[in-house]
């Protein structure tokens, strides 16, 4: 039977074995949590590449397919580095034009890899974009370590892992998931402000800020946490400095640069690195000012349209981010953070400053303007997921109390069992929060990874519609889609399968009659409003006898129906006249139709969904040059 050792006295030293011990404890967490950590990374990017190659080899959304890798191509084309394109911050773009010029060996070579084989060009766009947003969930447990504890870290880099906004946007080549990294970078940076003070963390603290600016321009709300960050560092200094001076040690308060200059020194160090940072990423905002502030200007006035788009909801911006976040983070971990946000007060009043009031501001700006899109709350996710983390934390921490007090007046074995049910519970509290972005993002994956609506539409085309036909397809795919496709040919520059109604040139009048000539071309947003029963008749005089809608043009009509009654009268008219032959739902059997969302109709959220795509419908006409075709 061993004996108990003796009490150590005060200046007795501790034995080697206490001493062993304790320094087991924090190694075993220590590899616990890098444990965890590397779960939570594995997971992350698996989640993201899960099929990465949706779609593929077209780029059906339109964002994509027009902004950031076209761009990064076209300035191989036409020789410089000026992207003649700010509506997005270009960041993005030139890391996509110098990773095009290493893995294909040049500017010719990526020029003639996009012509030939786009789909390679676009599988590793969206490659990065997975990598990126995943280096953003290291640089988020780095931040919650560095603000709360390794356990707090790890949950929050969870959270996001599984979110499924920041999942879904991964798998493509826009700038949304990209744009975590550098702003989740800048966090850490003024998370070590704020506790350190240290010159490194100014400096990964401006850098991150203007790549965060230089990427999405939106993700400059990471100024506010910097900003407050470095006046709690002020006051801090200043504080301890005058504890020291108050008791008799006015030598040590005054050695050193005082907390002012200091202060001072930091916001400079900061300032000079997010500038520099942001004009290495964004060069021709100054060499290109006038197109830079002309587009600028521009892009804020789209934004903050007050009428939207045909289709978009009414309830204003802040209701719909608000909506965006019970679905895009999930409900629990939502309301965790709004609860890390009411407690973290009590908690430390420094940290509260620096999460809280950025999140509200941005909400408020992003609130205010005209349109507004669920993936647009991204830039504040990071912060989110910290005040969950810190909540649910803080949770399983009081929980465990009342456990422990409950059972101490139980067994000595109950009070033994005690740590393993405060583990017990704790993993249930992380699987409450987790729970509803896992479900949601291996739905995605599950429903990415196969095939999209429109590629099986024009699989069936190829088979039962006659090259050289006339069709009137509508603007739900890339204008390469009724293109031939011949291996190691350019895709854009091959002839026409069939010929194309040119669905964005009206050849009607506003008084719904058919015009001598094809119009003026219009905006993709502004189809819908060129639609009129009497178009019908037209196809079948020209010989356009094959009509392919898709539920993401005629939803915008029948989600505000009163704005376009002539569109509404068009597709009845079309469902009277016209034979169905042929559907390619993106709905698994028994389920949908989803109504339209300019977030869920495009990025499938609904478990409705088993493919991606729109609901696709091919009709036959019947009269007119259609009889004898």
């Amino acid at each position: 039977m061993p004996t108990a050792e003796p009490p150590h006295t005060a200046a007795a030293p501790p034995t080697s074995t206490a001493h062993d011990g304790a320094k087991r404890r924090p190694d075993r967490a220590r590899r616990w949590v890098w444990t965890g950590l590397a779960v939570v990374l594995a997971g992350g990017l698996a989640l993201r590449l899960w099929g990465v190659r949706q779609g593929l080899p077209f780029a059906y959304n339109a964002d994509e397919a027009d902004h950031f890798v076209a761009h990064a191509i076209e300035m191989f084309q036409k020789g410089t580095l000026n992207p003649e394109y700010f509506a997005n911050p270009p960041a993005y773009t030139y890391v996509l034009h110098f990773l095009f010029a290493v893995w294909y060996g040049g500017a010719a070579g990526a020029v003639h890899a996009f012509a030939v084989r786009p789909e390679a060009v676009y599988t590793l766009a969206r490659v990065l974009a997975a990598l990126l947003g995943t280096a953003a969930l290291w640089l988020l447990y780095a931040t919650g370590a560095r603000l709360f504890n390794r356990a707090v870290g790890l949950l929050a880099a969870a959270i996001e892992a599984v979110a499924f906004l920041p999942v879904f946007y991964a798998h493509l080549a826009l700038n949304d998931a990209p744009t975590l990294a550098p702003a989740t970078l800048s966090l850490l940076g003024s998370a070590g402000v704020l506790r350190k003070g240290r010159r490194r963390d100014y400096l990964s603290a401006g850098i991150g800020l203007g790549l965060a600016c230089a990427t999405k321009y939106t993700a400059g709300i990471v100024i506010v946490p910097l900003a407050v960050a470095i006046a709690a560092r002020y006051l801090d200094v200043r504080a301890r400095r005058g504890v020291e001076s108050g008791g008799g040690e006015v030598a040590n308060a005054n050695r050193g640069p005082r907390p002012g200059a200091r202060a001072l020194v930091g916001i400079l160090l900061a300032g000079a690195c997010a500038l520099l940072a942001f004009l290495i990423a964004n060069p021709y905002a100054i060499l290109d000012y006038h197109s830079f502030h002309r587009e600028l200007v521009h892009q804020s006035t789209l934004s903050a349209e007050s009428q939207g788009k045909l289709g978009a909801p009414k309830q204003g911006g802040l209701v719909y981010y608000l909506w965006s976040f019970t679905w895009g983070l999930g409900w629990v971990p939502a309301l965790a953070a709004l609860g890390g946000a009411l407690a973290i007060w009590r908690h430390e009043r420094r940290l509260g400053w620096m999460l809280v009031p950025a999140a509200l501001l941005f909400l408020a700006f992003m609130g205010l303007q005209g349109r507004y899109f669920g993936r647009w709350l991204m830039p504040i996710f990071p912060i989110a997921c910290l005040l969950g983390a810190f909540f649910v934390a803080r949770l399983a921490r009081w929980a465990g109390r009342l456990l422990e007090r409950g059972l101490a007046r139980g067994s000595g074995t109950a009070r033994v069992r005690t740590p393993a049910l405060r583990g017990i519970l704790a993993a249930l509290l992380v699987a409450a929060v987790l729970a509803q972005g896992l479900l949601y993002s291996v739905h995605a994956g599950l429903a990415l990874s196969r095939a999209d609506t429109r590629n099986l539409t024009r699989g069936w085309m190829l088979t039962h519609i006659p090259a050289g036909a006339k069709i009137v397809a509508e603007p739900v795919e890339p204008e390469e889609w009724a293109k031939e496709l011949e291996p190691g040919t350019a895709t854009s520059k091959n002839p026409y399968r069939w010929h194309p109604y040119p669905a964005l040139n009206p050849r009607i009048t506003a008084s719904g009659t058919i015009a001598p000539k094809y119009m003026r071309p219009i905006g993709l947003e502004n189809y819908e409003t060129t639609l009129y029963p009497a178009l019908i008749d037209f196809y079948e005089q020209q010989g356009f006898c094959w009509v392919i809608t898709g539920s993401t043009e005629s939803g915008r009509a029948y989600a505000d129906p009163h704005a376009v009654p002539h569109a509404i009268a068009y597709y009845r008219a079309l469902e009277r006249q016209g034979e169905v032959v042929y559907r390619a739902s993106p709905y698994a059997r028994g389920e949908g139709p989803v109504a339209f969302n300019f977030d869920w109709s495009f990025d499938y959220y609904p478990l409705a969904y088993e493919r991606p795509g729109p609901l696709m419908t091919i009709y036959r006409l019947h009269g007119g040059r259609c009889r004898s075709s």
